[in-house]
């Protein structure tokens, strides 16, 4: 199984660190104004929904999986011109990170903009801190793996008619009166649009939101369209019982950015005489997943093939593959005995190689020691017939023609029973911004595959 980084909870109890944890104890105080609609500081106590809680959370409890986060403005000594705020904001924990699944409250302050096409049944607000954090980003609110390149698009609004676009820009130090000494946050900026609304362009503009691993958002920034003097949104964490935590590395070791390209080379002594050349291209993005092309550019095979991945949570993982090709050499077979000989896998490109036996290809957050198997069940097994164990070996400094890279070394032991070229030991290095520049698959049958890139 994947490791799973533990944290110390506020109680001494131990829980799974997150980007946004729920313990039942947690708490948040924030402060927010608006320079526009609400320059009185605004103060907004955050908690989580128990089974026994009374309104808002109106019997809400937590699951494994989903958790409620419910804020009042009542008993924070605000200044009587502050807007009164009580209201909820549902979550899911998913493998591709942390959705809005519904929120609730009492309706905004009657001088706010109007943030829908008609006034009657009006579902939307941005007169809260969560209303901001969660406004056209609800499916995902926060994409994971936070990671180098990461971007989604999503929409929100209670008629979807707000859409983001949402970047990872980096990590960097800060300081809000709950961490008065700076702490790392993720940093993500998103573009949001809305039209057709009463109260445009306020629900649009640029929105940033610092997150910080064990705590949650610690600070909103909106700035509304509308050009000069336009309205500008900033909430900060003033309080919390939450302890701040190092982020995992942000590292993305298989970035699926397109436009990215590179040139393998494939040896294999006994079965390729002449070295392999392909090339590869990362060709359509879309919310973490993603289409690589790879064709043959000069050696034995000629080859057009197209791979789909995706990351998540759980790893980068391969969902499909196809290939057209025609070969000068011939490869041992590769199995399983389950599927008949023209349903079987065949190695004619180094992603069939990266790719063979099971998921994931590399963890999103690897560290050394994280393992997992490869079982005989589930979609893997069936294709591959294959079983055996990864393990993270740790980082490693590897030179191959394209260069000298700090590479996440995976070492893979595979049994494919009755193939010996579907057996054997593949160590693959990964190296941040660049994917796959080495692989060598050491073959049941003697024989040695090696996988560099040249470019």
């Amino acid at each position: 199984m994947l490791a799973i980084v533990p944290a110390a909870t506020a109680d001494g109890t131990t829980a799974t660190a997150s980007w946004l944890p729920h313990p039942a104890d947690a708490t948040w105080e924030y402060q927010w104004t608006d320079s526009v609609y609400n320059t009185t500081p605004t103060k907004e106590k955050v908690t989580v929904c128990q089974a026994n809680t009374p309104s808002p959370c109106n019997g809400q409890a937590l699951s494994p999986t989903s958790f409620t986060l419910a804020w009042t403005t009542q008993g924070e000594n605000n200044d009587p011109a502050a807007p009164a705020s009580i209201g909820t904001a549902s979550f899911q924990e998913d493998s591709l990170g942390i959705i809005n699944t519904d929120w609730s409250s009492n309706p905004p302050p009657t001088n706010f903009p109007i943030l829908c096409a008609s006034l009657a049944s009006c579902g939307n607000s941005l007169a809260s801190t969560y209303y901001n954090i969660i406004w056209g980003a609800r499916a995902p609110t926060l994409f994971e793996p936070v990671l180098q390149g990461t971007n989604w698009s999503t929409t929100g609004g209670a008629q979807n008619d707000v859409a983001s676009s949402n970047d990872y820009v980096g990590t960097e130090q800060i300081t809000v009166p709950a961490f008065p000494k700076p702490v790392v946050a993720a940093k993500i900026r998103s573009q949001i649009t809305q039209a057709g609304a009463l109260g445009d362009p306020y629900g649009s503009g640029i929105r940033t939101v610092w997150w910080v691993y064990g705590v949650g958002p610690v600070k909103v920034e909106f700035d509304h369209a509308g050009g000069t003097g336009a309205p500008v949104t900033t909430a900060v964490l003033t309080s919390t019982n939450q302890t701040a935590l190092a982020p995992p590395s942000d590292a993305n070791y298989f970035p699926l950015q397109a436009g990215l390209k590179g040139t393998y080379r494939w040896t294999n002594p006994t079965h390729l005489k002449k070295p392999e050349i392909e090339s590869f291209s990362v060709d359509q993005v879309a919310n973490g997943s993603a289409q690589l092309s790879m064709k043959s550019v000069t050696g034995p095979i000629k080859v057009n093939g197209a791979y789909g991945f995706t990351t998540r949570l759980d790893g980068v993982t391969s969902i499909w593959g196809t290939t057209k090709s025609a070969s000068l050499v011939t490869m041992p077979p590769l199995g399983p005995k389950a599927l008949p000989p023209n349903q079987r896998r065949h190695f004619v490109t180094p992603f069939d190689l990266m790719t063979y036996g099971f998921n994931p290809v590399i963890p999103a957050y690897p560290v050394q020691g994280d393992s997992w198997k490869g079982v005989a069940s589930g979609r893997d097994f069936q294709i591959y017939g294959v079983t055996g164990t990864s393990t993270v070996l740790g980082l490693e400094t590897i030179t191959v023609p394209a260069g000298t890279f700090k590479a996440m070394v995976v070492r893979s032991v595979m049994k494919q029973p009755g193939f010996p070229f579907g057996s054997g030991t593949r160590t693959s290095w990964f190296a941040p911004g660049r994917g796959l520049v080495k692989l060598v698959f050491k073959h049941g049958d003697g024989s040695v595959s090696t996988v560099e890139l040249l470019k």
